[in-house]
């Protein structure tokens, strides 16, 4: 099927995991809400030969967050279905300050998918920062001084 690249803004309240969960039940809803074939996410977490062999291409393919902002590797397997946070540099390289907008965010992708479609020259994209695939990163977004969201964004597929 291909890799496939996805990309969320969902509100945050302190807790990576609870706002991953939050936006586990928001898009299995989306996706599988009027579907007879998975009851719950549990149902399609169940379906192990789906989920390993081609998987939702959303973020319902990552399943933990890991506090560390060491790249995964393809050689452990505990580093597949991962999500961790954009090391600070790279935050600041990307967005220009260590405390990123959603609006700022959501800039910085529209960005990168212009430069992909050949509308403008290539350079160090924001989604390039996600190297591995069945995997994905996040930045705590601001308003004001407040964290208010996370900006989540990853690939699944081969």
């Amino acid at each position: 099927m291909g890799a496939s690249g996805w990309e969320y803004i969902t509100p945050f309240d302190g807790s990576v995991e609870r706002a991953l969960g939050n936006l586990h039940a928001q898009v299995f809803q989306q996706e599988y809400g009027d579907d007879d074939t998975y009851e719950t996410l549990e149902d399609l977490y169940a379906d192990e030969e789906f989920m390993e062999e081609e998987g939702t291409h959303s973020i319902l393919d990552i399943k933990r967050v890991v506090h560390t902002t060491r790249p995964p590797s393809e050689r452990r397997a505990k580093d597949y279905g991962t999500l961790r946070p954009l090391a600070p540099d790279r935050a600041a390289h990307q967005f220009g300050t260590d405390r990123p907008t959603p609006e700022q965010f959501q800039a910085r992708l529209d960005e990168a998918y212009e430069r992909k479609s050949g509308r403008t020259h290539p350079t160090e994209d924001l989604i390039e920062e996600c190297r591995m695939r069945w995997t994905g990163l996040y930045v705590v977004l601001y308003t004001g001084d407040e964290p208010t969201h996370l900006g989540i964004f990853g690939y699944s597929g081969d």
